[in-house]
């Protein structure tokens, strides 16, 4: 990768985009913050800036709940059917698509991910989220239950939309994030202020647009960028609004959990992970190199469900990470942009600064480096694919969530499978195909397992669970379980 090689020249509507004046979308309007803040995005394969965006703040939360409110309780929204709710947000998805290389391309810039990923990947998720929940829009039915002596009462309910929904985003998947959180609210008929992740507010601004083509009422949907300590801070905490939906560090999920409980607001979080990779000894070692390599170095490492620990049955250690090792460095790293790039820049210069920090720990506590450890050329947020063997429970590299492109391999001679803190959002366990009772996994001290799913596109034996640390309720699923509450019916 040349560093020249590193700037790309936007499309026309994608430069068109870039160079407007971005602002806030509150009550159906673009309107600038009250206190005329402005924060700078950028480029993390130049580091160059390519845009600037409003910062909102607490006045602006303020403005921004109150229309959710208004919309929520008196407007038109509350009074359209779910059929019309689903009708709009599948327009939605259409636009997404008939938007998909502008997208694609608005993604790369802030994010720095392949081209090829954010269009094939990326758009394709969202889209197809919002078309799942809008099914969901005509199916959030009240249940009726016989109480008391048989036939003696008949109790009844109705599913309610939960209200005004605070939702916090990440940086990793952008837009797929911003649909995962918007999509099941506004098919329940909740509404929405939408806080994106303040380096990468781009596609979340370019999808207000969207909104609003698509003809949502005014207030449905409002979209605030700005820092997490000021606007995502202010609205954690808003008594106006009814659930926080958060996805980020667990270290933040903790304090607005505590926020919430003042005013016994709901919450939703999606939180970190430390997931390891178990490989008994009879395992495919082909699907094995496959899969801990997709699943360590897909989208940088930045991911919950990184596959960050390769726990590793000793007598298939020395060949299984050789071949993970010369996978590594064979993987391109460079521009997004780039048709030749496998994986792109970490999102940031924080996050530069706290993954190459984690690889100079690991070399300090006494890991060894099997592959890279380094950052590539001079200029972006670079890092080589790094591999640790040597790791041990109680090193950095082993403990804590890293979110770049690290892996952390631990042999072990035996199947006596401890967890180890803290607890990871995902385990997989890599073994032949299961023909007969799976006793493994009760040997790790971990509730039940899945088995015979994938990780990516690889088929590969794993078991997923999610974790107490890893989050509160779930992020996605049905509308009904994220975005409605039960409400009695007197008779």
């Amino acid at each position: 990768m040349l560093d020249d090689d590193l700037r790309h020249r936007p499309s026309a509507k994608a430069g068109a985009f870039l160079g407007r004046s971005h602002r806030l979308l509150i009550d159906g309007q673009w309107v600038a913050p009250r206190a005329g803040g402005a924060l700078p995005v950028f480029d993390p394969a130049t580091e160059e800036q390519i845009a600037t965006v409003a910062a909102a703040e607490a006045a602006d939360v303020d403005l921004a709940v109150a229309a959710a409110r208004r919309a929520f309780e008196g407007g038109p929204w509350r009074k359209l059917s779910g059929a019309a709710r689903a009708r709009l947000i599948w327009k939605l998805s259409d636009l997404l698509l008939e938007n998909a290389d502008e997208l694609a391309e608005l993604e790369t810039f802030d994010n720095g991910k392949p081209l090829q990923d954010t269009r094939a990947v990326d758009l394709n998720v969202a889209s197809e989220l919002l078309r799942y929940f809008a099914g969901w829009a005509t199916k959030l039915n009240g249940i009726s239950a016989q109480i008391g002596d048989p036939g003696e009462y008949q109790a009844f309910t109705v599913r309610e939309p939960i209200g005004v929904v605070g939702q916090i985003i990440p940086w990793n998947f952008p837009l797929i994030m911003a649909v995962m959180k918007l999509a099941p609210a506004l098919a329940a008929g909740c509404t929405v202020v939408l806080k994106p992740a303040e380096d990468t507010p781009l596609t979340a601004l370019r999808l207000g647009d969207l909104i609003l083509e698509a003809g949502f009422p005014a207030g449905v949907v409002n979209i605030l960028t700005g820092y997490g300590h000021t606007a995502g801070a202010a609205l954690s905490v808003h008594p106006g609004v009814d659930k926080i939906a958060f996805t980020g560090s667990t270290e933040v999920g903790r304090r607005i959990v505590k926020a919430a409980a003042d005013d016994l607001k709901r919450v939703t979080l999606e939180l970190g992970g430390k997931s390891p990779m178990i490989v008994l000894a009879d395992a495919d070692v082909e699907a094995v190199i496959r899969g801990a390599t997709t699943g360590i170095f897909f989208n940088s490492g930045q991911s919950c469900m990184a596959g960050s620990r390769l726990i590793i049955h000793q007598s298939l250690h020395d060949r299984v990470v050789g071949a993970i090792a010369e996978r590594a460095r064979a993987i391109r790293v460079g521009s997004g942009f780039d048709p030749a790039t496998q994986i792109g820049p970490v999102v940031s210069r924080a996050q530069f600064e706290r993954v190459s920090g984690y690889i100079a720990a690991g070399v300090a506590a006494g890991a060894q480096l099997a592959a890279g450890g380094g950052r590539v050329g001079e200029r972006g947020f670079f890092l080589q694919p790094t591999i640790f063997t040597g790791a041990t429970p109680g090193m950095s590299i082993v403990d804590e969530e890293i979110f770049g492109p690290v892996l952390s391999v631990i042999a072990y001679d035996s199947e006596n499978l401890r967890k180890s803190r803290p607890w990871p959002m995902i385990r997989a366990m890599a073994s032949p195909p299961v023909s007969g009772p799976v006793t493994s996994p009760r040997r790790t001290a971990s509730p039940p397992w899945f088995v015979q799913a994938r990780y990516g596109s690889t088929p590969i034996m794993w078991a997923a669970l999610i974790f107490p640390s890893a989050g509160l309720n779930s992020p996605a699923g049905d509308a009904k379980t994220v975005a409605t509450g039960l409400r009695p019916i007197p008779r």
